[in-house]
């Protein structure tokens, strides 16, 4: 009797797994959205070629809509020279327009104090040698004079060389007389000295100007210039006033 009722309980139980199956699958057809168990096996979803090929023309159009953006412009530090520290450095000569960065003015700097400095060396070494000369001269005619009055021995040497260097040798006794040879190395010693000082002047207006143009240049170092250069003329009425007449004329101005 047991056995029987085994039996019957089994069948039963058979019969109710096999209802529960078919009503989980009917479910699982009707409901796509139903989440699918943990033990189910999920498959890839497979693009079309013609999925594909739409999904990457619509990342190119993005990326060229992308590029025709307009790109933001980085601005990078520009160097712009302080006027006071390029006056600073303009006390050494050059060193002003090499912080200005204009390396091409520094030819003209350094040449021309090389030219100063070569044309006060040279003056100066003729206007030591035409003084020194000049002085030794009017010394020894001193001592001819001297020699000439009453009780005095005539005195002929010996010469200085500063000046008989200019004159023939043993020619020296008449030349130390010669007053147009005495002026003519006066003259000699005064245009060298002049020329000398005059270099001088030039060196020092030479180191003013490359301090005024290293400061010049650093305050006008981003100074817009414009290649416009035009002239605008229109008519000119001035009104009669009680002072003046009414006047007609044009009035001109200047663009640059």
């Amino acid at each position: 009797m047991s056995q029987k009722i085994n039996k019957v309980i089994l069948i039963l139980a058979l019969l109710c797994s096999c209802v529960w199956t078919g009503y989980a699958q009917t479910e699982i057809t009707a409901k796509p959205d139903t989440v699918i168990p943990r033990d189910s096996v999920v498959t890839a979803v497979v693009p079309t070629p013609g999925e594909t090929a739409a999904s990457d023309s619509t990342v190119k159009a993005v990326l060229s809509a992308a590029d025709s953006l307009p790109q933001p412009k980085v601005k990078l530090n520009e160097f712009k020279p302080d006027p006071n520290k390029a006056l600073l450095y303009a006390l050494v000569p050059g060193l002003g327009q090499i912080y200005n960065k204009k390396y091409w003015k520094l030819p003209l700097v350094y040449g021309a104090f090389m030219g100063c400095m070569y044309a006060i060396t040279w003056n100066n070494k003729n206007y030591k040698d035409y003084s020194g000369a000049y002085f030794d001269i009017m010394e020894d005619y001193s001592k001819v004079l001297q020699g000439q009055q009453p009780g005095h021995e005539p005195y002929e040497g010996p010469w200085s060389d500063s000046w008989t260097i200019f004159v023939p040798v043993g020619q020296e006794s008449s030349y130390v007389s010669n007053t147009q040879f005495q002026e003519n190395l006066k003259r000699r010693k005064d245009y060298f000295r002049r020329y000398r000082d005059l270099s001088i002047i030039i060196t020092v207006g030479v180191y003013a100007i490359s301090i005024i143009d290293a400061y010049v240049d650093a305050q006008l170092f981003d100074f817009d210039i414009s290649p416009d250069l035009s002239m605008h003329w229109s008519p000119e009425v001035t009104p009669k006033t009680r002072y003046t007449q009414a006047s007609y004329g044009l009035n001109c101005s200047f663009k640059f």
